[in-house]
């Protein structure tokens, strides 16, 4: 039976998954005796089994293998067209809004950015909040599983700064991991990564119960930071019953997505000696170091304006805060700390949001659940520049490659290749919210929220929230857009569109 689902498509499977999954929150709404919301899940859930089911029997046995791109083709579809199959229940069994909110709701909780149409947590009710967290977390699993059976093969989502080959082309035989049948690859990937995924979230999870935290804010709030999505049925940490305690449970996870040194090593591509030898780990802590020191340095100045310095605890929430804060902006979690308002109240002055779009940008490790331009990337670009201030110093200087890091000697190039990519994209995302009518500092913190797919960002970065409800359904369209493209990285869809990869 697995030997059969294994030659199936990867997209028709996806959409297999997805119907079982619509049995969790079936049964959770008929545990709370909500009887309309049961229904809607289970019987789309018949639906979607019933379509896959015909389809399966259809085709098995009939395709031809499935090729490195054509993965990448799959995933394209996963994040674009699997979501319309995901909105059914959520469309169904909230009955007051639009098939195009619902499907904005899967697309932003499948590529894990995390916004949401709905500001007000008590306008969904909580088996909707667990399928937003679900589809979430699942989004996050399919990340993990594919940066080692489609973006390490292929030299793309960071991997192209340390692999031998060309974006988009697979390293080869030399390469066990490019060699792999694509297939193989996924399940292995699947049999590796689970046990590890569902297991974190698991003890995520009963560390918050232990916290005092309800169970089904707690289980969200562990998909959520396994995932980095920022889903929360209660409007974020800062409302959660754990505390400042349930912070730093969700503080020391989300130093997963520092790095997958910290969970994984299958892809090759990189050294994994040790985490705290990691280069990517090693510049998020520093950043996690320094940015909160920046910002307290500030603070401190302004509470030394309104003598506010005896209230030492005071400082030492608000310094919890901005670590907190940074943190979880730098993994495009999204999640403000409770503390984030003593940030900001404890020296009378107004953090921007810049900064909180700046961490964004910068984004978590290459191959985790993470958006951003990558802390990879920075790290081989801050490497390239060293050099070359070396050379200002010494213009004698032969500047080598580390073979400890192992990056390949044009990864600057590539690197600065993709910010160019990435600003470009933004520039444009930003041009077309504005030729649709939103206000430009609107259209700029939309445009951040979807390619760094951190969505909270429309929630605090701005002077006030942005209501995404109230946006035009063409910017909706651009905004799921976006954020595909975000989940992706431009330098896949580019893969997608040439000829090379689909010729070998």
């Amino acid at each position: 039976m697995i030997a059969r689902l294994s030659r199936l498509p990867l997209f028709l499977l996806l959409v297999g998954i997805s119907g079982f999954a619509m049995l969790v929150p079936a049964l959770y709404a008929g545990s709370l005796h909500d009887l309309h919301e049961a229904r809607s899940f289970f019987y789309s859930a018949i639906l979607v089994l019933f379509i896959f089911g015909m389809i399966a029997l259809a085709i098995s046995d009939t395709g031809r293998p499935p090729s490195a791109v054509g993965m990448l083709m799959a995933l394209f579809l996963a994040f674009t067209a699997l979501p319309a199959v995901l909105a059914l229940p959520f469309w169904w069994g909230l009955a007051t809004t639009s098939y195009l909110n619902a499907y904005f709701e899967m697309v932003s909780s499948f590529t894990t950015t995390g916004a949401t149409m709905f500001d007000a947590p008590g306008r969904l009710s909580p088996s909707l909040h667990l399928w937003r967290g679900l589809v979430g977390w699942l989004g996050g699993l399919l990340m993990w599983i594919a940066a080692a059976a489609v973006f390490a093969p292929l030299s793309l989502g960071g991997f192209e700064v340390t692999n031998r080959s060309d974006p988009g082309v697979a390293e080869g035989a030399r390469d066990h991991v490019g060699s792999a049948h694509p297939m193989k690859r996924w399940q292995r990937g699947a049999v590796t990564l689970i046990p590890i995924y569902s297991g974190l979230t698991l003890a995520v999870w009963v560390m918050l119960l232990v916290l005092g935290e309800d169970g089904l804010t707690g289980l969200v709030h562990s998909m959520s930071i396994m995932a980095t999505s920022g889903i929360s049925p209660v409007g974020g940490v800062a409302n959660a019953k754990a505390g400042v305690g349930g912070e730093v449970v969700l503080f020391l996870f989300m130093l997963f997505a520092l790095s997958r040194t910290t969970f994984s090593a299958d892809t090759g591509a990189v050294r994994r000696d040790s985490v705290l030898k990691d280069y990517e780990f090693r510049l998020g802590l520093m950043i996690v170091a320094a940015v909160p020191a920046f910002l307290f340095l500030r603070h401190w100045m302004g509470a030394l304006e309104v003598n506010e310095l005896r209230d030492m605890s005071a400082a030492i929430r608000a310094a919890w805060g901005s670590v907190f804060t940074v943190l979880s902006f730098l993994t495009t979690t999204g999640f403000e700390s409770v503390e984030w308002k003593t940030t900001q109240d404890w020296s009378g002055l107004a953090t921007p949001g810049l900064i909180l779009m700046g961490l964004a940008i910068v984004g978590g490790g290459v191959a985790t659940t993470a958006g951003g331009v990558k802390l990879l990337r920075v790290y081989v670009l801050y490497l390239q520049g060293y050099g070359e201030m070396q050379k200002l110093v010494h213009p004698s200087i032969v500047v080598g490659r580390s073979s400890e890091t192992r990056i390949r000697r044009k990864g600057a190039q590539i690197a600065w290749v993709f910010f160019m990519l990435f600003a470009i994209s933004l520039a444009l995302i930003t041009v077309s919210f504005t030729a649709l009518g939103a206000e430009f500092e609107d259209a700029l913190i939309m445009a951040v929220a979807s390619l760094t797919t951190t969505g909270p960002l429309v929630e605090v970065a701005g002077e006030s929230a942005i209501e995404l409800v109230s946006q035009t359904n063409s910017v909706k369209m651009v905004m799921c857009g976006a954020m595909v493209l975000g989940r992706l990285e431009t330098l896949a869809i580019i893969a997608l569109l040439s000829k090379e990869p689909w010729q070998r």
